[in-house]
């Protein structure tokens, strides 16, 4: 099936949203239980705790007990409250991750406290639309305290004042009210996105299916259990293992039947394109081993070629830290989410 698909849904009682590029299954989000970790992009209320000398940071208080990690501790007071934004999934057992640098995002706009201007995505070139959207952003924000700042995101190309005026309106009152609610004891104020709102808020696509039957209209289920499984088939016959274990993420390539002499380097290549779309599916990040299958090592900067090509959607969250002396390749990928197979 050619063309892109956003398909909303629940899976167990729990909000999912897939999105389908061509038939395969390009992404793919549930929420998780309450009990789990603090989704990215919740706010919290905390206190100031201790600082870790030798580490350049501070554990701060969350409610119900839990703690924080702040990297960097200047300016930090113990005992005082302070606004704080998970930056990504903690793995079980550590502090939760977070960030003084809050962030309020929706799909048009994001109001940036502390960080004045007004900007708009670089993606957008035509000079009457970027006149009409700084004129709608010099609107949107004018009384606001001079420390916010607002980004006009991509998805604002063609849409209506109205909804961008709108969507503007929407992040400033949430911004101030968040901003003017620093006082009290830990407390989660705003939560992360859910996976529907997600969905709305970074995904684009021809077709937008929130019926009650989305799911099985296209598919969804049976693409989600090919991607809970191991094995992932890649072009011409080849396959790779993708397994998670306590420590890494290990991703290891296989030529299939395939045994000439340019074998290894093609199913390297196709790992190389398909691997962030791999993982982005079965929601695996932090550290990824690849161990590929043999090739010539003049052939390694093609296959970093592709590989940098293939994860350049995904930005700072992703860093291809390089060849191992063993010809391993290791990849960072920041955890943004939880495994699928975790959550279901």
């Amino acid at each position: 099936m050619k063309g892109s698909v956003i398909a909303l849904g629940e899976i167990n009682g729990h909000r999912a949203a897939a999105l389908i590029r061509d038939g395969k299954l390009d992404d793919f989000l549930v929420d998780a239980d309450d009990s789990l970790a603090p989704a990215p992009g919740s706010i919290f209320r905390a206190k100031g705790g201790r600082l870790l000398k030798g580490m350049g940071g501070a554990l701060l208080d969350l409610p119900n007990g839990e703690q924080a990690y702040l990297r960097g501790s200047k300016g930090l007071k113990p005992g005082a409250p302070m606004l704080v934004q998970v930056t990504h999934i903690a793995e079980e057992g550590k502090a939760v991750p977070v960030t003084t640098r809050l962030l309020f995002k929706s799909k048009y706009a994001i109001v940036t406290p502390d960080a004045p201007g007004l900007n708009i995505s670089r993606a957008i070139s035509d000079d009457d639309e970027l006149l009409r959207l700084h004129d709608l952003a010099s609107a949107g924000m004018d009384g606001a305290d001079e420390t916010f700042g607002l980004i006009l995101r991509s998805a604002c190309e063609g849409t209506s004042d109205d909804d961008i005026a709108d969507d503007i309106a929407a992040m400033r009152d949430l911004a101030e009210a968040v901003a003017a609610d620093i006082d009290g004891q830990p407390e989660l104020l705003t939560s992360g996105p859910d996976a529907w709102d997600a969905a709305w808020r970074d995904w684009t696509a021809d077709v937008f299916d929130d019926s009650d039957d989305a799911f099985e209209n296209h598919g969804v289920m049976e693409l989600v259990d090919t991607a809970l499984s191991i094995k992932a088939p890649l072009t011409g016959g080849a396959f790779a293992y993708i397994e998670q274990t306590r420590a890494m993420v290990t991703v290891d390539i296989n030529t299939g039947g395939e045994f000439s002499p340019a074998a290894g380097l093609k199913a390297n290549i196709a790992i190389a394109r398909d691997l962030s779309r791999q993982l982005r599916v079965r929601g695996l990040a932090g550290q990824i081993v690849i161990d590929l299958a043999p090739m010539a090592k003049k052939e390694r900067r093609q296959f970093e070629q592709a590989l940098k090509a293939g994860f350049k959607s995904d930005g700072g969250d992703v860093v291809l830290a390089g060849w191992t002396p063993l010809g391993n390749f290791e990849i960072q990928k920041k955890r943004t989410r939880l495994p699928i197979s975790q959550v279901l």
